[in-house]
């Protein structure tokens, strides 16, 4: 009996990986990555935090010049699969201790050599030492609680800037991050520990206990400094700077995360502060104008040595406070003017700024069309941040000073651009044109959306003063990170013939030359643009997956909108749908006849409309909905709507499978000498694989009333099966230790 029911126990069908699944995994999700981002012409490793990603199978970095590998994954480990961890550590470390003298007899004078430690035995407990070491019993945001562990090589010629980084697991493709490729060297700190949930009235409890030596690091710039904030922390580096230099320290938090999973106000807030040797404050910022990330500009009055520290606004702080601070005498700038122009048109840009001597202008790619582009500083191998730059295809005009009043309006032809400035506290600027009865014209200001600190404020009046439309503040949903939606936005009807002013200023009174704008003024030009949400989506094997698409109707435009697929690939389709004039937002359900495919892929959903006899074409943007503060929304863009078939039947086969107990492999010898008539259809060997969970429940002896009581109930035996299961099959269990914890749940007390 004996040996049946071991033979029993080693052919247990391993069917909790090998299964097919009666439903598709929820969408991987990553809510922070850390470093995030890397120099160029280095290799280094990086963590993302989230869930959902078992399975993952690729990390999708867009832009040419960055690949990743998958080192490792940590699931979120519930406390049965830490406690089995710690019993197998300590049978490990029995084997590494001296063995123990007989009971009764007498210690040895020289206590006996540990007996040496084989590299498999030291591998082993190696690793479980470190994912014992990440594991906390109750994690602030399980949303981050699970860790992938990816190996990054960045190419020396990789473009600089800002990329976009996914995951991608057997059964679909995560919500992007933001990924920067840096140019100096990186400081990065130790990744921080997942944050335990904080209790109320114990909150010291869960904060991070960190050696000194940890507060403060030591640097040399420029650099790039990398860090994670933990609740009620201050990091700190000391660097040696030159009298004369112009430091800029420019921060990157919201920019990297947009929205953190349950954190108000919505976002890590960092605060910059820099002190000279003594601890005195010599700078300080925690708002960069109107964006919460700070920049400090210095210049360093005498040689010495300084110390930046960084902290949250408020002192909050988890994993996901993640921080990118680029420090040092590189080229920045705080404005360009004009802030846009003609497509193709060589307009010359000036620009204001750090450390722009001996730079050239980056312009917009040739052939951009139509929308916001970017421009940057190129200062020697240096690129600067990036500004953006308007496109468009009206004619353009410059403000020209004095046209403070109606007096001294500026007269202009309808359509028209107009780039100007609030160049002084106060200022206004008016302009003139003439129009006609019924005439609608319409009036929109492109400044904070262009990275001008202008909070706007539009009125129209006619020739008598009297004021025919006035707007503060209008919503662009199609903003997706302005929190603040201060451009202003009127539409009117004229009532008569005649002359009719334009006035801009700035809402707060502020004034500079940094307060740029772009003002359109022209009768209405009907158009829209489209919003795909989410920017990823998987389809089970033929069949279908929903994506809902958002419409932001610009100038009164309330046409219909036809949605199809533009070039989709082969076995991917998509019912046209047409969006009418009274719907913000429809579901499309995109459909495959494929099984599977091997890899992610782009899809491009594509709306048309007319306007009189035109045919307006836009591809819809890929967007991520989130919120902030658990009360608004956002369309956060994304650069492309990934997608991905999968067969949900499949199962990756385990990466470590048991082998045969002894009385499995004695009962295949006497299968392999039984007679021929004796022997199976096919004589094969039977197939080892992980226990089931299934099996097990289902042959668990049943509790009777004279019986022993079972040591499990059915429900404990599938649950720590599946613990066995998923520790052995990952490497984190001996082969003894697997078998008999999968024996012992079949034991009755």
């Amino acid at each position: 009996m004996r040996r049946a029911f071991c033979f029993a126990i080693g052919c247990l069908a391993g069917l909790i990986l090998l299964a097919p699944v009666a439903r598709s995994q929820p969408r991987p999700y990553i809510g922070y990555v850390y470093p995030a981002g890397g120099q160029q012409g280095t290799t280094f490793q990086i963590r993302l935090g989230g869930q959902n990603m078992d399975d993952a199978n690729g990390v999708l970095v867009t832009g040419a010049g960055v690949t990743a590998r998958i080192v490792d994954y940590y699931w979120r480990q519930n406390n049965q699969e830490q406690a089995l961890l710690n019993e197998q550590m300590n049978i490990l470390k029995k084997k590494t201790q001296p063995p123990k003298p007989a009971p009764g007899a007498k210690p040895p004078a020289t206590p006996p050599p540990a007996p040496p430690v084989d590299p498999p035995t030291a591998e082993l407990m190696e690793k479980i030492q470190r994912r014992t070491d990440e594991w906390v019993q109750t994690p602030a945001a399980a949303s981050i609680s699970a860790l992938l562990f990816v190996e990054i090589t960045v190419a020396p010629d990789a473009q600089p800037g800002g990329r976009e980084i996914r995951v991608a697991t057997v059964r679909g493709v995560s919500n992007p991050l933001v990924f920067e490729i840096g140019q100096v060297p990186e400081y990065s700190r130790k990744p921080m520990k997942t944050a335990t949930i904080q209790v109320l009235g114990k909150e010291a409890q869960a904060l991070r206990k960190r050696p000194p030596e940890q507060v403060e690091d030591k640097v040399v710039l420029p650099a790039t400094l990398n860090g994670q904030i933990a609740s009620a922390e201050v990091n700190q580096y000391r660097f040696t700077a030159q009298k004369g230099q112009h430091l800029v320290f420019s921060t990157q938090a919201r920019q990297l995360i947009p929205y953190l999973a349950d954190a108000v106000p919505g976002w890590f807030q960092p605060v910059l502060v820099l002190t000279d040797a003594s601890g005195k404050e010599v700078a300080y910022n925690d708002d960069y104008r109107f964006k919460p990330d700070p920049t400090i500009f210095y210049e360093v009055p005498k040689d010495g040595e300084y110390v930046l520290g960084v902290y949250d606004a408020i002192y909050r702080g988890r994993e996901d406070f993640v921080y990118r601070i680029t420090a040092g005498e590189l080229p920045f700038i705080t404005s360009i003017f004009p802030l846009g122009g003609f497509p193709g048109d060589p307009v010359k840009v000036s620009m204001k700024g750090w450390n722009l001597d001996k730079t050239q202008l980056i312009h917009p790619p040739a052939g951009a069309g139509a929308g916001v582009d970017s421009v940057a500083a190129l200062q020697g191998k240096f690129v600067s941040n990036r500004m953006p730059y308007a496109l468009d295809t009206l004619p353009e005009a410059f403000e020209k000073e004095p046209n403070n009043d109606v007096k001294h309006a500026q007269k202009v032809t309808l359509p028209v651009i107009l780039n100007g400035r609030i160049d002084r506290s106060g200022d206004w600027d008016v302009f003139q044109f003439t129009g006609k009865a019924n005439e609608s014209i319409v009036a929109e200001v492109y400044a904070r959306r262009l990275d001008s600190p202008l909070d706007s404020v539009l009125k129209l009046t006619d020739a008598a003063g009297k004021v025919l439309a006035f707007n503060d503040d209008h919503e662009d949903i199609g903003s997706g990170l302005n929190t603040h939606h201060a451009d202003s936005y009127l539409m009117a009807k004229l009532p008569a013939n005649g002359t009719y002013y334009v006035h801009i200023t700035d809402t707060a009174h502020h004034g500079g030359e940094e307060y740029g704008y772009r003002l359109r003024i022209s009768e209405p030009q009907p158009d829209f643009e489209l919003r795909t949400v989410p920017s990823s989506i998987s389809l089970r094997s033929k069949s279908a997956a929903s994506v809902s698409v958002y419409v932001v109707r610009k100038d009164g435009f309330n046409g219909p909108i036809k949605l199809t697929l533009k070039d989709p690939p082969a076995g991917i389709t998509l019912n046209p749908v047409t969006l009418s004039a009274t719907q913000a937002v429809v579901g499309l359900a995109v459909r495959t006849t494929l099984a599977s495919t091997q890899e992610p892929f782009s899809l491009v959903i594509e709306g048309r409309a007319m306007v009189g006899k035109t045919e307006i074409v836009h591809q819809a943007v890929p967007a991520e909905d989130r919120m902030q503060a658990f009360l608004w929304r956002h369309l956060v863009p994304a650069r492309n709507l990934q997608a991905l078939v999968f067969d949900p039947a499949y199962q990756p086969p385990p990466k470590h499978v048991p082998p045969p107990s002894p009385a499995q492999r004695e009962a295949e010898m006497q299968a392999a000498n039984a007679k021929p008539a004796d022997k199976p259809a096919e004589n094969k060997p039977a197939e080892t694989k992980l226990a089931d969970p299934k099996t097990a429940t289902a042959t668990a002896p049943p509790a009777t009333a004279t019986g022993p009581k079972p040591k499990f109930t059915p429900q404990q035996i599938a649950s720590r099966l599946r613990d066995l299961n998923r520790l052995y099959g990952t490497g984190y269990l001996t082969d003894e230790f697997y078998l008999e914890k999968v024996a012992e749940c079949y034991v009755t007390q």
